[in-house]
């Protein structure tokens, strides 16, 4: 098997089994392919074949000669630590050579939010007499009050929405399901969408009917990429022309739930976390929003203008 093969036999795997994004599989890919260059260029060998001892930290040691962002340098290490693991299992390599490299500490850095009144305004700037607009209003619900990852939006089926017990079936990370409740104005905007917009969108498409939830203005299937544009979009008309992303969204989400009292066990499930340590950092958010409110209502703590 050549090492091109080997690589893109690990793609498959972690878009099959573990079911994840393009974006992360780009991710992966470049990273290993980087790697694979290098051993080349230093003729230490191939990537099933590494005839030079501590060739991973001599890799490190490359990676922060370039002075690259240390969370740049850790995604590298931990998807090459993925890669081998794969490899192990397999039964093309013996050695993981990557698992006993630390990868840099990396410093905490909250999750970005958007306050309630930012995401009202966007709201309140979509057009909904149009068929993007009432497409993109569902989308900003739906985002907003399951915080589905964008991948997730984009994968949903029509089949999938459960109108009569208001609910959905998302298959998230590793293939999992989970049933995520919708609330009355998510289930509205949907029919909406559904009945007065999606056909008119599928009829654009001359080749062929998409079953995914959300399609583009071309009629096809809506991707990541541009669920992004959307959102972007929807910012530029809003007063606050603020940064977005679909992750953004997300993270309201999660921060909204846990400033109303939310059990924390909860959010994880709604998420669909694995573990609740990645759950935990919306405690932080919810703290610094906490913050942020006291000392901007607060009167003693409001400064002289």
């Amino acid at each position: 098997m050549t090492q091109d093969e080997l690589i893109e036999k690990f793609l498959d795997y972690i878009s099959v089994e573990k079911n994840y994004s393009e974006y992360t599989i780009s991710n992966y890919k470049n990273d290993i392919v980087e790697f694979k260059e290098y051993l080349e260029r230093e003729k230490f060998g191939t990537l099933d074949k590494i005839e030079v001892n501590n060739a991973a930290r001599y890799y490190l040691s490359y990676l922060n000669g370039k002075k690259l962002r240390t969370r740049s340098v850790a995604r590298k290490m931990s998807s090459l630590r993925s890669f081998y693991r794969f490899l192990i299992n397999e039964g093309i390599v013996e050695v993981n050579i990557f698992s006993e490299i630390s990868s840099p500490k990396l410093e905490k850095i909250l999750p970005k939010f958007l306050y309630e009144e930012e995401i009202n305004e966007m709201f309140n700037s979509i057009n909904t007499d149009t068929l993007l607009g009432k497409r993109d209003y569902a989308i900003l619900e739906f985002m907003y009050g399951t915080g589905v990852r964008v991948s997730e939006l984009c994968s949903i089926e029509i089949d999938d929405i459960d109108y009569v017990n208001k609910q959905v079936i998302v298959l998230g990370k590793g293939n999992k399901e989970r049933y995520l409740p919708l609330h009355d104005l998510i289930i509205d905007a949907l029919e909406i969408y559904v009945n007065e917009a999606r056909l008119e969108l599928q009829i654009r498409n001359k080749k062929s009917i998409s079953n995914k939830l959300f399609l583009n203005h071309h009629g096809n299937e809506l991707t990541p990429r541009g669920v992004r544009v959307i959102l972007e979009n929807i910012v530029k008309k809003t007063s606050d022309n603020f940064h977005i992303s679909p992750h953004m969204l997300r993270h309201s989400f999660a921060s909204s739930m846990l400033n109303a009292g939310a059990d924390l066990v909860t959010v994880q499930e709604l998420l669909g976390h694995e573990n609740l340590s990645t759950t935990q950092i919306y405690t932080h958010i919810s703290k610094e929003q906490i913050k942020k409110e006291y000392m901007e209502k607060f009167p003693r703590a409001k400064r002289d203008e």
